[in-house]
C-alpha cells in the first residue's frame, strides 16, 4: 500500500468514527430535560423598535423606570405584527430603545392577548462577525493548520455541549466525565494538528496526563481546604437543579478546573514535543538522554509563562471580588479564609502544577518515541 492509499484509507476511517460519534451524540441527547420553569407561551423573537410612545430619558441623561414601545416583531407565530411593549432600565436586561434599534423581545401570548417586553439588545449578528473574523484570521495567518486548529477548537466545543453538559445533567461523575472529554478533545485537536506521529502520540499522552494530575491535586486540595463545589456562586440555582434531576453539584469545581486547564497544557505538550522533534531532525546523533534534556530546558522557560497565563486569567475572571475587598477594607484573614479567594488560589495553583508536571512527563515520552520514527522508516 502507498502512501497515497494509506491517506485515502485514514481519511476513510476518520470519516467513519466522525459519523458514528455523531450518531451517538445525537442517541446521547434525546434524553427528556425535567422543565424548571413554565414557559409555555413564552418565546424570544427579534423585533425592530417602530415608535417611542413613553421615554424615560432624564433630564442629567440618565435614564429611570420604563419605556414604553411598539416593535415590528421579525421573527415567531406574530412575525409582522406591531406590539407595545415595555423596555426597563436596568444593567442586564431592557434597552435604551430608540426608532429602528433592532432588539431581542419576551413575547406572551394567551389565547390572542399579546404581552411584550424588550429582553436585550440583538447582537447576534455583531457575535457572529467577530467569530468569523477570528477564524478568518486563523486560516489566512496558519493555512492549512490553522484551519485545523480552528476544525479542533470547533470540535472541543461539540464535546462540552452535546457530551459533557449532558453527561453532567445525566449524574455522570464530574471528574470522570471532565476526564472523557480531555481525552477525546486532545486525541482530536492534536491529531489534526500534528497528524499520526509519534510527535503527536507524545503531546497526547503528556497532556491527558497533566491535566489528569491538575484534577487530582484540585481534589485532594479542595479536601484539605474544605472547598468543594457547594461553595461556589449559584450554589442555590445548582442545589434546586440537583434535586429534580442527577447533577452531582459537589464535583464540578474540579471537573471545570480539568476543562479550564486543557488549553495551556496542551500548548505545552506541543511545544515541547515538537522542538524535541525538530532538534532530532536537525542532529539526529543525539540519544535519548540529551532529547530529554533539551526538552526540559524548553520547557523551564514555558513554566512560568504558562503559569502566569493561567493565574492571570483566572484573576481576571475575580477581578469583582478583588474590587469589594479593596473598596470595604477587608482584613488580612478575612481574605484568606473567604471560599471565592481559596477558589481562585486552588484553580491558579493546581491548573500551574498540571502544567508543570507536564514538562518533565511529554520530554520524557517524546525522547523515547521520536526516535522510533526515524527507526522504523529506514
Amino acid at each position: 500500500m502507498d502512501e497515497g492509499d494509506r491517506m485515502k484509507y485514514r481519511q476513510w476511517i476518520v470519516g467513519v468514527l466522525i459519523i458514528i460519534f455523531a450518531l451517538f451524540l445525537y442517541q446521547f441527547n434525546q434524553a427528556e430535560k425535567v422543565e424548571l420553569s413554565n414557559t409555555s407561551g413564552r418565546t424570544f423573537e427579534k423585533a425592530k423598535v417602530v415608535e417611542v410612545v413613553k421615554d424615560n430619558l432624564q433630564e442629567d441623561g440618565s435614564r429611570m423606570g420604563q419605556q414604553i414601545v411598539k416593535l415590528k416583531l421579525l421573527t415567531g407565530d406574530k412575525k409582522g405584527d406591531i406590539v407595545e411593549a415595555t423596555s426597563f432600565s436596568g444593567y442586564l436586561y431592557g434597552a435604551d430603545c430608540t426608532v429602528g434599534l433592532r432588539v431581542i423581545a419576551q413575547v406572551s401570548v394567551y389565547q390572542d392577548i399579546v404581552v411584550a417586553s424588550v429582553y436585550n439588545y440583538d447582537r447576534e449578528n455583531m457575535l457572529y462577525l467577530i467569530v468569523v473574523l477570528f477564524i478568518g484570521s486563523i486560516w489566512i495567518i496558519g493555512g492549512r493548520r490553522g484551519l485545523n486548529s480552528v476544525m479542533g477548537l470547533i470540535f472541543t466545543f461539540i464535546c462540552i455541549i452535546f457530551l459533557y453538559i449532558p453527561m453532567l445533567y445525566k449524574g455522570y461523575s464530574p471528574f470522570w466525565s471532565a476526564v472523557i472529554v480531555v481525552i477525546l478533545t486532545t486525541i482530536v485537536s492534536l491529531y489534526l494538528i500534528g497528524g499520526t506521529t509519534y510527535k503527536t502520540l507524545s503531546a497526547i499522552l503528556g497532556t491527558i496526563g497533566g491535566v489528569v494530575i491538575a484534577g487530582v491535586f484540585a481534589t485532594l486540595f479542595g479536601a484539605l481546604t474544605h472547598i468543594s463545589g457547594n461553595n461556589v456562586g449559584d450554589i442555590e440555582e445548582l442545589v434546586f437543579i440537583s434535586s429534580v434531576t442527577d447533577l452531582q453539584v459537589s464535583g464540578l469545581l474540579f471537573s471545570g478546573i480539568l476543562i479550564s486547564s486543557l488549553g495551556a497544557v496542551m500548548d505545552v505538550s506541543m511545544s515541547i514535543a515538537s522542538t524535541i522533534q525538530e532538534i532530532y531532525i536537525q542532529n539526529p546523533i543525539l540519544d535519548r538522554k540529551e532529547l530529554f534534556k533539551s526538552g526540559m530546558r524548553v520547557g523551564r522557560d514555558m513554566m512560568g509563562t504558562m503559569s502566569n497565563t493561567l493565574i492571570l486569567a483566572f484573576t481576571g475572571g475575580s477581578i469583582n471580588t478583588l474590587i469589594f475587598i479593596y473598596a470595604y477594607s477587608m482584613q488580612y484573614h478575612q481574605v484568606m479564609n473567604m471560599y471565592d479567594i481559596g477558589i481562585e488560589i486552588l484553580q491558579g495553583v493546581t491548573g500551574s502544577l498540571g502544567v508543570i508536571l507536564t514538562v518533565p512527563m511529554v520530554s520524557l515520552i517524546a525522547a523515547c518515541l521520536i526516535p522510533k520514527e526515524k527507526q522504523e522508516s529506514i
